[in-house]
């Protein structure tokens, strides 16, 4: 008995995972900070494969912060398919984080 082709979506059409994009300075404290807090948030939440992360250094990738227009560090972007879908600027603590990513957590 053979058995019926797998459907395979399109490319276009295949979920992706939304991509954390964490723009820091790496000689600010306030960054390293707030990444604390964002691993904190997805490791209670067990979100540690919801988002693919993105660490994006302002020194080195200027570029890319003028891109996504980053005018204050951090900055963490949530980006799904080509669209940014959220900013959230030099976060305070973990429950704002959370509240912010809550449509994408577990």
């Amino acid at each position: 008995m053979a058995s019926a082709p797998q459907q395979v979506e399109p490319a276009a059409q295949q979920h992706e995972r939304p991509r954390l994009v964490f723009f820091y300075s790496p000689r600010s404290g306030r960054c390293r900070r707030v990444e604390g807090f964002l691993a904190q948030v997805l490791q209670r939440r067990r979100n540690h494969e919801t988002f693919e992360l993105l660490r994006v250094s302002v020194e080195r990738r200027p570029d890319l912060a003028d891109k996504f227009r980053v005018e204050e560090v951090p900055t963490i972007c949530v980006v799904e398919g080509r669209k940014l879908r959220r900013r959230i600027v030099a976060p305070r603590g973990c429950r704002e984080l959370e509240l912010e990513l809550e449509p994408w957590l577990h």
